[in-house]
């Protein structure tokens, strides 16, 4: 839900008058991005994902789980999430969105990071490359999509900034609300043991990945100027389903502040 900072992002970037040629999009940013991508005003995505309730993604695999033990595939069940976005996106043609949307995800059978949509695989539907692109290990089953198995695109990519630097663009925002080193806050979400050790050791590496991954362009000649918006959204976790609100409005101040230092600098 932590992703819900994307919207409040791209009000800034409406109310500062930049409109974007194009959207990169990973993980629960793919969701976002497939809304704005589609033609979806500010209030209307507000209007949106601020409906979405913990039962809308968190529903356990028990039977699954109690059936096949270690051998289930996932702790929770696609099919809530796989209907919630069937309900919320409004194209599922990629050809038909009013922006050029790429949808970044794992394949988890080769390592690549794979892009659905523009410059991509179109040879699914939106839903599908957003699922496939949000399906966190352990968390949600990897979607199948031509024979073959896709997960979360931030375990190659937290950031795809690598995407960003053959798009042509006179600047890149990205949008920040990836993992960090430090570990979960304070009352957060219980989860079982063992989800919570895999889930903190994917955390680690994908924020060790991240960091690397900005430190790469900032040193590389000739990359577009780059406004890294960071809100302040973690150690919150990824199922605050209460914090949407507050999370919109971290994306909101982060991206205004980072434009100002832009302006500024």
């Amino acid at each position: 839900m932590k992703a819900m900072a994307h919207v409040g992002a791209l009000h800034a970037l409406t109310e500062c008058g930049i409109a974007p040629a194009e959207i990169i999009a990973t993980s629960g940013g793919a969701l976002v991005g497939a809304l704005a991508a589609g033609g979806l005003g500010y209030e209307e995505l507000v209007r949106l994902v601020t409906g979405i309730r913990s039962e809308d993604l968190v529903v356990p695999a028990r039977a699954d789980v109690l059936l096949r033990g270690l051998g289930a595939a996932s702790v929770l069940r696609s099919a809530p999430l796989r209907e919630l976005l069937a309900r919320l996106l409004p194209v599922n043609d990629f050809a038909r969105l009013r922006l050029p949307l790429r949808i970044t995800a794992t394949d988890l059978d080769s390592g690549e990071l794979v892009v659905f949509g523009a410059a991509g695989r179109t040879d699914c539907s939106v839903a599908q490359a957003v699922y496939a692109s949000m399906a966190l290990p352990v968390y949600f089953p990897p979607a199948r999509i031509g024979g073959r198995r896709y997960a979360d695109g931030g375990i190659r990519a937290a950031l795809p900034l690598e995407l960003a630097a053959s798009a042509g663009a006179d600047v890149v925002v990205a949008v920040d609300v990836g993992p960090v080193l430090f570990g979960p806050a304070p009352g957060e979400r219980p989860v079982p043991a063992l989800v919570e050790l895999a889930d903190r050791a994917l955390a680690i590496a994908m924020a060790d990945q991240k960091a690397r991954t900005i430190a790469g362009w900032r040193n590389t000649p000739g990359r577009p100027p780059l406004v890294l918006v960071t809100p302040a959204v973690d150690p919150h976790g990824t199922f605050a389903f209460d914090r949407t609100a507050a999370f919109i409005e971290a994306g909101y101040r982060a991206t205004h502040a980072a434009l100002a230092a832009r302006a500024a600098g």
